[in-house]
């Protein structure tokens, strides 16, 4: 009877060990795994500042392997991120008074091993605008930095809104497949790697009004 419990003790003992080291691989596995790819927004506010009412939105923004590798190869993703003032009207649909918006060509550059990236307030073309600004970056997470952290747009000028009338903000995010080449936005269309898109309802509040 003792030898039947000490086999089964031991043979417990090396179970919960193996169920240990799992735990342990699991939990290491966790702290450097790459984070998820998608896009949320962490933050999203209106502010007046001097004669302006202003803009500001964070996202999350991380990229899943397709569109890396796509990135790799010398494909350029685009990306566009549009605000939409709206005032409420009860007889019709609601008025747009103000849209911004802002347009992102990321590319990556094999020759330098630098990251590019153009931004423009129309859409970039594959042949460019003449009014985009361009950075170069030696990391593609400091060229994701720019378009994660939006800030200062302009929405309105603050005197000119109605301070009584009630007003909110769309915002929109999302990577722009139409400016793929066409066999990548047909293999792409079904890969939840590219479906990075959101939009967001904000309402101003009084402390943001005139």
């Amino acid at each position: 009877m003792t030898v039947s419990i000490t086999l089964c003790w031991r043979k417990t003992r090396r179970i919960l060990e193996r169920v240990g080291r799992l735990l342990l691989v699991w939990c290491l596995w966790g702290l450097v795994a790459p984070a998820l790819a998608g896009v949320e927004l962490e933050q999203l506010r209106v502010e007046r500042k001097d004669a302006d009412l202003q803009l500001h939105a964070h996202l999350k923004l991380e990229l899943g392997p397709a569109v890396e590798e796509a990135l790799a190869k010398g494909v350029a993703v685009y990306f566009v991120a549009e605000a939409e003032l709206m005032r409420d009207r009860w007889y019709w649909y609601d008025r747009k008074l103000t849209q911004v918006s802002r347009h992102y060509r990321l590319a990556y550059q094999p020759l330098t091993r630098l990251w590019r990236l153009q931004v423009a307030s129309e859409p970039i073309f594959a042949t460019g605008v003449s009014s985009s600004i361009a950075q170069t970056f030696d990391s593609l997470q400091a060229a994701l930095d720019v378009v994660r952290r939006q800030s200062g747009w302009r929405l309105a000028d603050a005197a000119e809104l109605d301070p009584d009338a009630r007003q909110y903000v769309v915002y929109r995010f999302r990577l722009d497949m139409s400016q793929l080449p066409r066999p990548l936005q047909i293999g792409a269309s079904n890969q939840t790697d590219w479906n990075l898109s959101l939009s967001r309802q904000l309402r101003i509040t009084p402390e943001s009004r005139p």
